[in-house]
């Protein structure tokens, strides 16, 4: 089922003028941001249509599309094949990471997930708890930008899952992965893609969101049916999960699969909406995000943002008495406990 090849056609002139001028045999040096990472053996310098190669990623050849337009720019018309050797120490990092772990606990079911966690919300929270019930070990994807990402820094992110896994799960048997995710992530064949990644770092399930865009859930002959049923991908099982809500009758998180009462009852986890809370500053309900995460991305995106934070912490808050030093993260958890504070409401 693979989509499309992998190929490199680099645009700008100067890359044009080495590709135009290249012999058979000949070794090209691969640079990236200054720093050499590899070479490639020149076998063959061929045109590529960068119309066709944009339909063939996203679908369309519209500019208007976010990722056509980014990836036009970035495609020159000559492309370079032959045999290459590539060092990328992250990566070889973390598979180094899962097969030693793989190995240490004998492990049989390895379960695979990839999230943005933009933000990382209490919904990621109850899948990733069930998915470890269930798996000798869990890896989380976390999906890394080849562009700074403008919604929410990638850092921040893996900060905010690192400290989750940490305090709040067996974390010997939860790996998190950067997901060095290029552009061929972003088209039609995503789903695909992210198959095959997991897949080659030794998970024996991936496990999908029902809601996903990239699934193609459908129904046929009452039977509901996804972009995996055309495809037989082997040595991998594909699992879908369906979305969760907190339900305000049940009083908790529930699947809407298993809930009886209506979505008029129900909170959905939205991170465009909860995303908007944070960008203007607002900590969210902790009902939707954990208060520790909040305060984490709060205090990333508005630095400095107390000007007296002895004073407010010494006035607002209850202490022992005892002069401490506190930072912006303490202050949002303090007002997280003043926000639940009922007993006058």
């Amino acid at each position: 089922p693979f989509p499309f090849s992998f190929i490199l056609a680099p645009s700008g002139k100067k890359n044009q003028e080495v590709l135009e001028s290249v012999n058979k045999g000949e070794i090209l040096e691969l640079i990236s941001e200054g720093k050499r990472v590899g070479t490639i053996t020149v076998d063959e310098v061929y045109e590529i249509d960068p119309q066709r190669r944009v339909e063939r990623i996203y679908g369309t050849t519209d500019v208007s599309h976010p990722g056509v337009a980014g990836t036009l720019k970035r495609l020159g018309k000559l492309a370079v094949c032959g045999a290459y050797e590539i060092t990328f120490a992250e990566v070889e990092k973390s598979v180094t990471e899962v097969r030693e772990a793989i190995n240490r606990d004998k492990a049989e079911n390895i379960s695979g997930i990839v999230l943005a966690a933009r933000p990382f919300h209490r919904a990621h929270e109850r899948v990733i708890r069930q998915l470890l019930d269930k798996s000798d070990i869990l890896i989380l994807f976390l999906s890394k930008p080849y562009m700074e990402d403008d919604v929410l820094d990638y850092s921040i992110r893996k900060k905010s899952v690192d400290y989750f896994v940490k305090n709040f799960l067996t974390s010997h048997k939860v790996i998190v992965v950067p997901l060095e995710n290029t552009y061929i992530f972003s088209g039609i064949s995503e789903l695909i893609l992210n198959t095959l990644v997991v897949k080659n770092y030794g998970c024996t399930k991936f496990v999908v969101g029902q809601n996903h865009a990239g699934l193609g859930l459908y129904y046929e002959d009452e039977k509901a049916s996804t972009l995996f049923d055309q495809f037989n991908i082997e040595g991998i099982d594909v699992e879908t999960v369906s979305e969760m809500v907190y339900c305000d009758l049940c009083k908790t998180l529930v699947s809407v699969n298993t809930c009886p009462h209506g979505h008029h009852h129900h909170i959905s986890y939205h991170s465009d909406a909860m995303l908007e809370l944070l960008n203007v500053g607002i900590i969210p309900p902790a009902v939707l995000m954990r208060t520790e995460v909040s305060a984490m991305i709060l205090d990333y995106k508005f630095p400095k943002r107390f000007k007296n934070l002895s004073k407010l912490f010494y006035d607002l808050v209850p202490n022992t008495g005892v002069i401490e030093e506190h930072n912006q993260k303490d202050m949002y958890n303090a007002l997280m406990r003043l926000y639940q504070t009922s007993s006058l409401t």
